[in-house]
């Protein structure tokens, strides 16, 4: 993790200025205002803290503002989910003590905390301690694509009520029921878009993208096809103003609310 992070790091100093890791919310708003590229510090795990939290407070002294407690497979903290299909979330126990103890202490800091991979008894022990929004950086609907992955109803009216939000995955395995469906497309996503805005409110849904590996449908292919997916939902229907909160202040929002500056 220490590798990592000061990878991220020296590419901010390459940068020339083009590059910023933001701790606060005043950074992030002066690097929106002067088209500077703002990058959060995340751990999508939390594998790299120790059971006791005292690496916690080094790595947010570094920059650490988000954190997944796990990936999709069991560590110190929680379980997170496998890779099933026609599966629920609710798929072993919840968080364990010291899991617990690490959503308090994120609470305290100003970290915000990711439920994407989190299993359901999991998500809900979150949803019983947090002070803070209930945030998924990176998921989609269960009710469109029955998946482990995926949110059900139930967290996502948690998720609503806790004034949080929804970063919807492009991975086609999390879009189409059968996990390959339409992949030169952009319907599928679009339909978890209207699902979670349905669900959630304009308010609560923005872009989680997971560009880092898995697949995404061809119609976007990286990072420089979102124009085209902006486009999309303007032919849908959406605003201006709904695209900006989708694309932009959504998010702003949600860190306005959970970091401590």
């Amino acid at each position: 993790a220490t590798a990592m992070v000061a990878g991220l790091f020296r590419l901010e100093a390459a940068s020339a200025g083009q590059v910023k890791v933001v701790r606060t919310v005043g950074e992030l708003d002066a690097c929106l205002e002067s088209d500077v590229l703002a990058a959060i510090l995340h751990f999508e795990g939390a594998e790299p803290i120790d059971a006791d939290l005292n690496s916690l407070e080094v790595f947010y002294k570094a920059g650490l503002r988000s954190i997944g407690i796990v990936w999709s497979r069991p560590n110190v903290f929680g379980h997170g989910v496998p890779f099933l299909r026609g599966h629920s979330p609710d798929i072993g126990p919840g968080l364990t003590d010291a899991g617990k103890a690490l959503v308090s202490a994120c609470n305290q800091l100003g970290i915000m905390i990711d439920v994407s991979h989190l299993n359901e008894k999991g998500f809900w022990d979150v949803a019983r301690i947090t002070e803070a929004p209930i945030v998924a950086t990176h998921s989609c609907a269960h009710a469109l694509c029955p998946v482990p992955r995926n949110l059900t109803d139930k967290q996502l009216d948690a998720i609503r009520e806790s004034d949080g939000m929804v970063g919807v995955n492009f991975s086609v395995s999390f879009l189409s029921e059968d996990g390959d469906g339409d992949r030169d497309t952009l319907e599928p996503l679009i339909r978890h878009i209207d699902y979670l805005v349905d669900r959630l409110g304009i308010d609560r849904v923005g872009l989680g993208s997971d560009f880092d590996g898995t697949r995404i449908p061809a119609a976007i292919g990286d990072v420089t096809g979102l124009p085209g997916l902006v486009d999309a939902l303007r032919k849908r229907g959406y605003g201006e103003e709904s695209l900006e909160k989708i694309t932009n202040s959504n998010w702003r929002r949600v860190l306005g609310r959970t970091w401590r500056a």
